[in-house]
């Protein structure tokens, strides 16, 4: 007899309840389909939700009877929030509690904000939404963000990036409690590719341009337009008007990127919309966003977004989409 895996769902205002059912149904079919495909005896998931009682001012479990200590707690995203919410006390205490009695704790997108209030990221690498990544680095400059990732595994902590990443996040810990076959099974029902995903596959570039200096920002506003030219830092610090090192330290400060970083940035992006909007071959794709050489472009295109051109035209053109 294995032992019982015990899950509890944190419900608490704004919490994304299609990720919450979504993971129930998840887990419940789970337990179907270990039992068909697994020759030994198997403990089903145990899956409970849980919130604050707003009269013993405890965290309780809500549905069933959970057990006082969790083998994992998963933290379900808050579509509304953009990390400024101040979570209740309670909560924080009753998930740091877990954490040391043993339980796996697991956030997913926004609520990697809630996880890293109670100090468990400290130290840690961890991922949200893309969208996210410089206000979660900002808010907890302890905190390793790391945004490129949809799930990344710290042993007693998991985090998920996107809005759905609860589905990988799901798939993770089936893994990891019920082994590979079980994960594979599962993943085949519910027609979810188990391969895994990285967030740079659907994260565009938006360039920061409310920083305040006006020098970098009309450098990037200049960029916007003569991307596709053959630019040298040199152009761009003849449009600030500043020395060179003055330059790179301001462009650095304000964006967050190293100038030639920024443009490449910038291309790949235009480069993304060609592939997901027209025909055009790559090669003429390279040449109109700035680069002679294809080849080079393409090595930097796999290192920004993970995927081939090609690929990424198979996924994500409109064509595709259609289809």
């Amino acid at each position: 007899m294995t032992q019982q895996i015990t899950i509890g769902l944190l419900m608490y205002p704004g919490a994304q309840l299609s990720a919450v059912y979504g993971l129930i149904d998840l887990f419940l079919s789970t337990n179907r389909i270990a039992m068909e495909h697994t020759p030994r005896t198997v403990e089903p998931l145990l899956v409970s939700r849980w919130q604050i009682n707003p009269n013993s001012k405890r965290v309780e479990v809500i549905d069933g009877n959970g057990p006082r200590q969790l083998t994992v707690v998963i933290i379900p995203p808050n579509l509304e929030s953009r990390g400024t919410d101040e979570p209740d006390a309670v909560l924080l205490d009753w998930l740091k509690a877990q954490h040391e009695g043993g339980a796996v704790v697991c956030s997913i997108c926004t609520a990697a904000f809630v996880l890293a209030r109670t100090g468990l990221l400290n130290g840690r690498p961890a991922t949200t939404h893309w969208a996210l990544k410089d206000v979660l680095a900002t808010q907890f400059p302890e905190v390793y963000v790391q945004t490129d990732q949809m799930v990344i595994e710290d042993g007693d902590i998991i985090t998920a990036g996107g809005v759905t990443a609860w589905i990988d996040l799901g798939l993770k810990l089936i893994d990891r409690f019920l082994g590979p076959s079980v994960m594979l099974a599962v993943a085949q029902f519910f027609l979810i590719d188990p391969n895994g995903r990285e967030q740079r596959f659907y994260s565009k570039f938006a360039p920061q341009f409310y920083h305040g200096d006006e020098a970098i920002l009309r450098v990037q506003h200049w960029l916007q337009t003569h991307y596709s030219e053959a630019i040298a830092i040199a152009d761009m610090t003849a449009v600030a008007s500043l020395g060179e090192r003055t330059f790179l330290r301001r462009f650095k400060k304000a964006t967050g990127m190293k100038p030639i970083e920024y443009l490449q940035a910038l291309r790949v992006g235009k480069a993304r919309e060609m592939l997901e909007f027209s025909q055009t071959s790559f090669s003429e794709i390279a040449w109109k966003v700035g680069y002679e050489d294809q080849g080079a472009f393409r090595k930097v295109f796999v290192r920004l977004v993970g995927l081939q051109p090609g690929e990424y035209r198979r996924r994500f053109s409109v064509r595709a989409m259609a289809g």
